[in-house]
């Protein structure tokens, strides 16, 4: 385990009970979709790849704008 991680959950470790179940399911919900994320991209390695020049081919078309996140 990293030391950064030992401090968050020294951290985590005083917050009250429902803080803490709350935080560890954030996580484990996270690791979780990781996983998912690398499973999928291991049984089709272009994936990302082919999405990508795929965005790339809209913004070159003019079918993209820009991003505006204080507008979001």
């Amino acid at each position: 385990m990293t030391n950064q991680l030992k401090k968050a959950f020294e951290a985590a470790s005083k917050l009250p009970p429902a803080d803490q179940d709350a935080l560890a399911a954030a996580i484990l919900e996270e690791v979780k979709v990781d996983g998912l994320w690398d499973a999928s991209f291991a049984a089709k390695p272009r994936a990302l790849e082919q999405l990508a020049d795929e965005a790339l081919q809209e913004h070159r078309a003019g079918r993209t704008r820009r991003l505006e996140p204080d507008e979001l």
